[in-house]
């Protein structure tokens, strides 16, 4: 018989608490014991999670966390490095989904964020994105989930770094168009419908703090532009690189083969028959999948790297059960194994 893990959700009301308690409530190795809310304490998980009706839960409050084997933390940015060491104290395994253990030092977040309150932890915290940390993630106690942003850029770009292609002082201008649910559940104006509907808007033009997590793990400093689009989920990243030396399509193919084939959750898509010839958010749509894939401009002196992500899965809750499922030394795909659908709607 499978060993079985209790776990809890911090943040439970939110677009990525809901996401956790979707995966871990079909999760064959997960028992959920609470899903926390200060504003909805009492009221049912399926109170804001319709999909999740069945589910026979009730959000209780943050200040009562009970024991668990892995608790995970899905609130804003600052929350859990300031209650770090409470939820030290009753879980053997944290989580977290916010951006508060992801970079390795200090004086990175003073740089893109506004300092941390815990830089002690930094150290121990393994980044969740199993294509880039497997080897570090059996045991960890600390996991922090990558943004969502930085993991479809890293995977996009990552077989150009292994296989030698890029090196880190080429040109690389990346462009990402992502949906609605970045912004959270509670993403204020921009982030409403009628203000999103149809548009393709800049809201970060440059300074992105994702880019700290492309830096830290390709050893890159690129051109990082993000768009909001009229999509509810996905995160779709097209990189301009131009390498110093010329690249053949058949090297393309070998690097992007030998960095993925391996990989359950990475399929490599470039330029085949059909409507979608290319990396697309909506064939990925509630799923851990990653689609990656290239193309090569006619002069041979422009290489386009595109990748696309659900990005409540793979760039949030699915990697942070990923990243989980191999620390445990459990089977990774556990809990993961939904297709997708087609057609579906906006992702």
């Amino acid at each position: 018989m499978s060993e079985t893990y209790t776990a809890s959700v911090i943040g439970g009301t939110g677009f990525t608490g809901g996401e956790l308690l979707r995966l871990l409530a079909g999760h064959p190795n997960f028992e959920i014991e609470q899903a926390t809310s200060r504003s909805k304490a009492n009221k049912t998980v399926g109170y804001s999670h319709p999909n999740l009706r069945e589910l026979d839960l009730r959000f209780s409050s943050p200040d009562d966390l009970e024991s668990v084997d892995v608790l995970f933390a899905a609130t804003p940015h600052g929350v859990s490095m300031e209650q770090i060491d409470e939820f030290d104290e009753v879980a053997d395994t944290i989580v977290d989904l916010s951006a508060d253990f992801r970079l390795n030092t200090a004086e990175q977040y003073e740089e893109w964020y506004d300092g941390h309150s815990a830089p002690e932890y930094l150290e121990e915290s393994v980044y969740a994105l199993p294509e880039l940390t497997r080897d570090q993630l059996p045991g960890a106690d600390l996991i922090a989930s990558g943004g969502c942003n930085a993991a479809s850029t890293i995977l996009g770009l990552k077989p150009l770094f292994d296989a030698d292609i890029l090196s880190g002082d080429e040109q690389i201008v990346a462009d990402v168009k992502v949906g609605s649910s970045e912004g959270g559940a509670g993403g204020g104006d921009a982030s409403s419908h009628p203000e999103r509907s149809g548009v393709v808007r800049p809201y970060a033009p440059t300074g992105h703090r994702h880019e700290a997590e492309i830096e830290q793990f390709l050893g890159v400093s690129l051109s990082f532009t993000v768009h909001a689009v009229d999509m509810t989920r996905g995160s779709s990243a097209t990189c301009h690189v131009f390498p110093g030396e010329p690249v053949s399509k058949g090297d393309l193919w070998s690097a992007y083969r030998e960095s993925y084939e391996d990989e359950p959750f990475v399929r490599l898509v470039a330029g085949g028959g059909g409507v979608y010839r290319y990396p697309e958010p909506k064939a990925v749509t509630g799923t851990n999948m990653a689609e990656v894939g290239f193309e090569l401009d006619p002069g041979n002196k422009r290489l386009v790297a595109f990748s696309a992500i659900d990005n409540m899965m793979k760039g949030s809750a699915g990697q942070a059960i990923h990243g989980t499922n191999i620390a445990l030394g459990l089977d990774e795909t556990a809990g993961l194994d939904f297709q997708g659908l087609h057609p579906v709607g906006a992702p």
